[in-house]
């Protein structure tokens, strides 16, 4: 049973979330868990006066992802910062390659989950989420979220990401602030809950 996870990331977050989720969906019995990050579309000079190079070559070892790596697995797991509310540029161009999946046919009936992050408490992660859906439900996919079950979205003690929709961090409006403890849990949970929703399924 395949969970691969497809993510964009710029400063670091969502990677480290990506790490959260694979960390949890391999505790999944008979879970093979992949890390794979869009191509991004910024030209490293770019990159460089947006101060994200350090945090890009952190996790430059982790492969590009392409069509194959949505057509072999029985879940997708995909992670995006918000950018107005919505997925990143990188993230929406590499599902706008995917027509000839969706022509096939190729991801009906696999599994998909988002999770995702933004520079404020209520900076749109909620709606980018929701709004990722859409490409989902039109390529046929079952959307599996992170119920309630998983206390941790309960917790009102301290400012922390995550929803029914899917886990989320909040980056801060400088980008210092790295995933809390409790958002990684919170990751945790949802790529173990998808990994096992895929495992029934594929039953």
């Amino acid at each position: 049973m395949k969970v691969n996870i497809v993510f964009y990331s710029l400063y670091g977050h969502i990677y480290r979330m990506a790490e959260a989720v694979a960390e949890g969906a391999r505790e999944a019995e008979g879970a093979e868990v992949s890390l794979y990050q869009v191509p991004e579309t910024l030209p490293a000079e770019i990159i460089a006066k947006m101060g994200a190079t350090a945090a890009k070559k952190s996790f430059a070892h982790i492969g590009v992802a392409d069509m194959q790596q949505l057509a072999e697995a029985d879940a997708v797991i995909f992670g995006t910062p918000t950018r107005f509310g919505m997925m990143t540029a990188q993230m929406r161009a590499f599902l706008d390659r995917t027509g000839q999946l969706w022509a096939k046919g190729a991801l009906v009936g696999k599994v998909a989950s988002v999770f995702t992050s933004s520079g404020t408490q209520h900076g749109g992660q909620e709606s980018t989420i929701l709004s990722f859906h859409t490409t989902l439900l039109h390529h046929g996919m079952v959307i599996v979220g992170c119920p309630f079950t998983e206390p941790r979205l309960s917790e009102v003690g301290e400012v922390s990401g995550g929803s029914p929709y899917g886990a989320s961090t909040i980056a801060g409006p400088d980008g210092s602030r790295r995933p809390s403890e409790n958002e990684l849990a919170i990751a945790r949970f949802q790529g173990r809950f998808v990994a096992k929703i895929a495992a029934k399924l594929a039953r």
